[in-house]
């Protein structure tokens, strides 16, 4: 072919993927690794998807609850369809979904208000609260045994994740607490930098863990508490991953090299990361995944201290905080975008150590054709697509957690044992 005619086809190429990129658009696959064509879910995904422990490692409901609803399920019935959440029981069951862990979350600034604690309790009671609400469909899982008997039963298996380590008000003795409670994975650091470890999303003070930090983890293993880098900065990954003897978890983070955002894991992490054992559970927010919305997002946890700051008020600061985002929008992108950082993570760490925590009911624009927890089985044909096995599906969504927790259970046991 002529160069003239190359570069006359190149050039149409490049316009067609430029026209028809935008979702639900078909574009051609010149225009990247896969097709970004509108996932169509077929019976054999969803027979595939029916065998598999779909495990959702994080999941924000119980914050939307007690914003939203009072903490009410009668004012916010899950057990029939409610639209204002990313997250229902009807849509769960649609979703396929086996296992989650839900958030018991507050925000970091409870600290300065010395109510940290109390609201964390408040959040573990709430979740404590559904299971015993709705029974026919959830039962609390302490184990990665539980998990798959409750799985077996029917039922979805449901797990606590404290998500910040301001929860603990620097107190290893609450951190036992929490377990006892049920808390299975803590973040070691939410948006704030605390007093023994640094996030990602704030001033770095320690240059990672402290010797209380490391404590902490080492505490978590004992325990048999999954350690959740999430939320931190590298440094601190780095630390956390040095010092604990169990595999690490990012419960909700992304693939850096895609859409650079500091929430997001680094090459270097995710080797690391594999080396560990750990996972990283794949965030579907759309300002984590896209990358000029990574961009456009990268400073927005300092605007949130910024807002707390003026609006002490927790509605006031949502109201605030809801305004921003409205005027600075971004690119919601597609369920591809949440491929590619699978395929990523996959290239990088391998293939047992991605999974999903999909951030559900904690963010503000999702990818097309992720819009809630009933979305789940298009993960499944989408990779299907991209030529995945029906085993790495199955550790993709779900067995790889699994894996990790209850290897965490069997790391704790041996700590328990020596004298």
């Amino acid at each position: 072919m002529a160069a003239t005619s190359i570069a006359r086809t190149a050039a149409i190429i490049g316009l067609a993927c430029l026209f028809l990129g935008g979702f639900p658009a078909i574009a051609s696959q010149a225009c990247g690794a896969h097709p970004r064509r509108a996932i169509v879910v077929t019976p054999a995904a969803l027979e595939l998807h029916r065998q598999c422990l779909v495990f959702d490692g994080h999941n924000d409901l119980p914050w939307e609850m007690r914003k939203k609803a009072g903490s009410s399920f009668d004012a916010a019935d899950i057990g029939k369809g409610v639209e204002q959440f990313h997250t229902d029981i009807p849509r769960l069951r649609a979703g396929g979904v086996g296992a989650v862990f839900w958030s018991a979350y507050v925000p970091p600034d409870t600290v300065k208000k010395r109510t940290a604690a109390h609201d964390v309790l408040e959040q573990i009671d709430l979740i404590r609260r559904m299971v015993a609400r709705y029974p026919e469909t959830f039962e609390l899982a302490g184990s990665a045994d539980d998990v798959v008997r409750i799985r077996a039963e029917g039922k979805i298996a449901s797990l606590i994740g404290l998500e910040g380590g301001h929860a603990i008000e620097n107190s290893i003795s609450l951190l036992r607490m929490y377990y006892e409670l049920g808390a299975r994975y803590m973040t070691l650091t939410h948006g704030d930098t605390l007093e023994w470890a640094d996030a990602a999303t704030d001033e770095a003070r320690h240059g990672g863990l402290t010797d209380f930090g490391e404590q902490v983890v080492l505490a978590m293993n004992e325990l048999g508490m999954l350690v959740d880098i999430s939320h931190v900065s590298a440094e601190t990954m780095r630390d956390a991953l040095r010092v604990s003897r169990a595999p690490v978890i990012a419960s909700h983070s992304s693939a850096y090299a895609i859409a650079p955002h500091p929430r997001n894991v680094l090459d270097e992490i995710l080797e690391l990361v594999a080396k560990n054992g750990g996972v990283v559970m794949v965030n579907y927010y759309s300002g984590f995944i896209v990358p000029s919305a990574a961009k456009a997002r990268a400073g927005m946890f300092a605007v949130r201290r910024e807002l707390h700051e003026k609006y002490p008020d927790e509605k006031e600061f949502q109201k605030a905080l809801d305004l921003w985002a409205k005027e600075h929008p971004i690119e919601a992108g597609t369920i591809h975008d949440v491929l590619d950082h699978i395929d990523h993570i996959v290239k990088v760490a391998g293939v047992d150590h991605v999974g999903l925590g999909t951030d559900y009911d904690g963010v503000d624009k999702l990818p097309a054709q992720l819009e809630d927890v009933s979305t789940f089985p298009r993960i499944t044909q989408g990779l299907l697509d991209r030529a995945y096995s029906a085993a790495d599906i199955r550790k993709i969504l779900g067995e790889n957690t699994l894996r990790a927790l209850r290897r965490a259970e069997q790391v704790a046991m041996q700590l328990q044992k020596k004298p």
